[in-house]
């Protein structure tokens, strides 16, 4: 303690301030569950054991010797309810060939071993798929988990895959990752052209809402963004990102994307990966600067559209003072001091989140109610050559014939 107030110049009132914000931040959590849009432990797991969760110890998952997430930082972080992403990379390509198909059993593989983490370690993780049972797993004293894709990639160009995802569980997905895809243009492409969402990609658009599947637009490009708030009949969300106006990158937000997403009722999770908050002056950014983005989203269009989407285990280091999942009560602290309300902040750390999938989840009964959207079926390629339909149909025929002679002798 007598180090931090000499850091502080020997101001009494200023430690008293930092003890208060400390000790409200975790008396909130202890509340008001911290829901964390996303984080990539999964593919941790998979590089480092090839998914073989039987070499994962009490001990070790307690305390890993790598990364940014274990369960005692997931503890020490008071985390509430976590996004866990079955990110795969994408290899390219548009068609649904053999990276595609490579891709989905990648996913399933992801998707799986994360079911397996919850059902290993029951008395910290609690699998949810509905918004309705976050609460009461939080209070449970577990970790609310919930599952998300990070690209259509990932679906083999299928929404049948899509709709199975969403049955295993998987509550939003990623339209694109770094590459553009057949849906829509990714904030990475290379191409100068930014076409926003394609004609499959506003069909796609109608499916998820019409499932209730979360769209999420982190990676997307700004008129693939635009596109979709202009289209969606659900909230949406940007489950990892921050704001542009703050710091110049593609992965980022724009003010106007930012109306528009107030508009729809959505949230940007604002992110903690280095290069999306770096301050520009050459300096290393910290937990300052994630504080800044948090504020920049909340005042411009309101603290109801704001949450919190770290990307832990998706980069090798965090900013100063945030580098893995034991440290967002700092972060909460720090909004604190700088005035964020109670009511505020309870949204920012998970209830806007939570109203956002809720929201999601009534649209898609409201659709089926209504009978307003379709299913949307894949475009299969023909099964039977002509002379097998008409064997069928003649076989049909023939059995049509004989049924009418039985009901008419009788």
């Amino acid at each position: 303690m007598q180090a931090s107030r000499t850091t502080m110049g020997g101001c009494d009132s200023q430690a008293d301030q930092f003890d208060h914000a400390a000790t409200a931040a975790r008396e909130l959590m202890r509340k008001v569950p911290l829901v964390d849009g996303h984080n990539d432990f999964a593919w941790m797991l998979r590089g480092w054991l090839r998914n073989r969760l039987d070499h994962l110890s009490n001990d070790t998952i307690q305390d890993m010797p790598i990364g940014q997430t274990d369960v005692r930082r997931l503890r020490e972080g008071q985390v509430g309810c976590q996004f866990w992403s079955a990110f795969v990379p994408d290899q390219g390509g548009l068609g649904a060939g053999e990276p595609q198909l490579e891709t989905l059993r990648t996913t399933l593989q992801q998707i799986d071993v994360l079911h397996a983490l919850f059902e290993r370690h029951p008395a910290t993780f609690g699998f949810v798929d509905t918004a309705d049972d976050i609460l009461p797993v939080f209070r449970s004293g577990r970790i609310a988990s919930l599952l998300g894709i990070e690209g259509l990639h990932q679906i083999a160009n299928s929404a049948s895959v899509l709709r199975m995802y969403h049955r295993l569980g998987v509550r939003y997905a990623t339209l694109c990752h770094d590459r553009s895809n057949l849906y829509c243009d990714s904030s990475n492409s290379k191409d100068s052209t930014d076409r926003g969402l394609s004609a499959q990609g506003r069909e796609m658009v109608a499916e998820m809402n019409r499932i209730g599947m979360m769209i999420d637009l982190s990676h997307t490009s700004h008129q693939t963004q635009l596109d979709v708030l202009a289209l969606s009949k659900a909230p949406v969300l940007f489950s990892h990102s921050s704001c542009f106006s703050l710091c110049n990158h593609p992965r980022n937000v724009t003010d106007d994307a930012l109306d528009k997403l107030a508009e729809n009722g959505g949230i940007i999770m604002i992110c903690f990966l280095p290069s999306l908050v770096d301050p520009g002056d050459g300096s290393k950014p910290t937990l300052a600067q994630i504080a800044d983005h948090v504020e920049h989203a909340g005042r411009r269009i309101g603290y109801a559209h704001v949450g919190i989407g770290s990307d832990f285990d998706g980069m090798l280091e965090g900013p100063e003072g945030m580098d893995d999942v034991s440290q967002y009560p700092q972060l909460v602290a720090e909004l604190i001091r700088r005035g964020v309300g109670e009511r505020d902040l309870a949204g920012v750390l998970g209830l806007n989140l939570i109203r956002v999938l809720k929201r999601a989840e009534e649209t898609a009964k409201e659709m089926d109610a209504s009978d307003e959207a379709a299913m949307l079926f894949d475009g299969e390629p023909e099964v039977w050559t002509k002379e097998q339909r008409l064997i069928l149909t003649e076989a049909g025929n023939r059995r049509r014939a004989q049924r009418k002679r039985v009901v008419s002798s009788n």
